[in-house]
């Protein structure tokens, strides 16, 4: 009787080069830090800096194009994964430059803040070219674990120690409901291969009661992860709690990474049975849109109008997703852009203005902001425009590209209903731009900020205003990125 003899193929690397890169100099990075003193602690800085320019490089010229799967088909390297990975260095490096002057100041320039920022990135490139259910999970927890350690960064701070721990506990029980739902979706279907999960969902009912049930406890993962209502709960406390470079972090970077999540899973996995996950997903926006605008109303600490801000844009990109159509998903690919780069600049805004000994994230702090610089009370109003969905502002065509798609689908209503929570929802925008153009200022005094700073937010805020004049090219990147 002759002995089995198992054959190993080599995996191809190629398409995982950006990942290899991000680890290795990761590892280098973790070392090194260890024997820097704290002086020189820019040595740091500047080495994360250059594992992000090495990870654009590998992914824009080393890696293959078209689709490949490798790892056994756990791992694919596709236009989307593509787009999404140098869309997130540019945020992470622009997060690390604006970070910089705020830890300075507070004694928290600190190698570990930069390490786990890469590790989390490394997690949120493990998760855009995730293509099982296995190695999506492995990169939630990775991105995950370092966003835990980040808010509690802060360890003289109780309000962040508090945050901290909120966020894991949830995290901890969404985590376990996503990683239930894979498990009842791998007894359904016998496999945990994206591919093959789509495959013999499509000869499966619709009505299966176990591919229901999985479905809805995989839902309650990613929605949380998205912060879609009624799974929003942590979003306030940890914006606010947080150091505010590290809200900057899960507000931008860490949202590319849940629409990945959202992607790779309901429409790539289990777009067979659209009809199914489509309900689900309209209850989830219509809340995020509702609640996410209304309580935003209330709030007199930026950081957590902020965050209420986030969960009504979250409901907007559902909406696009929702359509189940490839014009639905590439607005909402559209959106998830827009607002990271909206959002960037809004944070970076409390950053702008924040000091040793003083938080700007307060709306009061805002006052009077166009006495003091005008210019970057301009960046300011072109971001809350944006983010209102004011023409000619980038945030405009991205509302109007989920609103078409929902009336394409025949979701007239729910485009109304969107129509009407954007309504609501710009009065908290202008009311920012009420206080700081036609309010006193209560502190006087320049910016203090560095050139690279005022250059980098300056660029931010005016590409929020080129991209909603000439909104063609990012369009058209979201479009070779969708192939279904």
């Amino acid at each position: 009787m002759s002995a089995v003899n198992p054959v190993f193929q080599t995996p191809d690397f190629a398409p995982a080069s950006a990942e290899i890169v991000v680890l290795a100099m990761a590892c280098v990075i973790l070392v090194a830090d260890l024997f820097i003193p704290d002086r020189r602690r820019w040595i740091t800085y500047g080495l994360c800096m250059a594992t992000l320019a090495l990870a654009a490089a590998a992914t824009a010229f080393w890696v293959p194009g078209g689709t490949i799967l490798t790892f056994s088909d756990t791992f694919v390297s596709d236009p989307l994964s593509r787009l999404l990975k140098l869309f997130t260095y540019a945020v992470v490096a622009t997060v690390f430059l604006y970070s910089r002057e705020y830890l300075r100041a507070r004694d928290l320039f600190k190698g570990e803040y930069y390490l786990l920022a890469i590790f989390a990135t490394l997690g949120i490139m493990v998760m855009i070219s995730a293509h099982s259910m296995l190695s999506l999970y492995l990169g939630l927890e990775l991105m995950s674990l370092s966003l835990y350690a980040m808010v509690a960064f802060s360890r003289d701070d109780p309000v962040a120690a508090e945050s901290a721990m909120k966020y894991f506990v949830l995290g901890a029980i969404a985590s376990g409901c996503f990683l239930f739902g894979t498990s009842m979706l791998y007894g359904v279907t016998g496999s945990l291969d994206l591919g093959e999960i789509a495959r013999a969902v499509t000869v499966m009912d619709e009505l299966n009661i176990h591919l229901l049930f999985a479905l809805s406890f995989i839902l309650v993962g990613v929605a949380f992860k998205f912060g879609a209502v009624p799974f929003h709960m942590w979003i306030p406390d940890v914006y606010h709690g947080a150091p505010t470079p590290v809200t900057l972090f899960i507000g931008s970077a860490a949202k590319v990474a849940s629409f990945a999540m959202l992607l790779r899973v309901i429409v790539e996995g289990l777009g067979a049975v659209q009809e199914s996950w489509s309900g689900m997903l309209v209850v989830l926006s219509v809340l995020s849109m509702g609640l996410g605008n209304v309580v935003a109303i209330a709030q007199t600490n930026l950081k957590r109008m902020l965050a209420y801000s986030t969960i009504s844009h979250v409901g907007f990109i559902l909406m696009g997703v929702l359509t189940g159509s490839r014009a639905g998903v590439e607005s909402a690919l559209f959106y998830t852009l827009a607002y990271v780069i909206m959002a960037t600049a809004a944070f970076g805004m409390i950053l702008l203005l924040s000091r040793q000994g003083f938080e700007a994230d307060e709306l009061e702090d805002f006052r009077g902001l166009s006495r003091r610089s005008p210019w970057f009370a301009g960046i300011m109003l072109v971001t809350m425009f944006s983010m209102a969905g004011v023409p000619p502002f980038l945030g405009f065509w991205a509302k109007l590209a989920v609103l078409w798609a929902a009336v394409d689908a025949g979701m007239t209503w729910l485009a109304v209903t969107g129509v009407i929570f954007s309504v609501i929802g710009a009065f908290y925008y202008l009311r920012v731009i009420k206080l700081m153009y036609f309010d006193e200022p209560e502190t006087a005094g320049d910016i203090v900020a560095g050139a690279e700073f005022r250059l980098l937010l300056s660029l931010n805020g005016l590409l929020i205003l080129v991209l909603g004049i000439f909104p063609q090219g990012l369009i058209a990147l979201c479009n070779q990125a969708i192939a279904f």
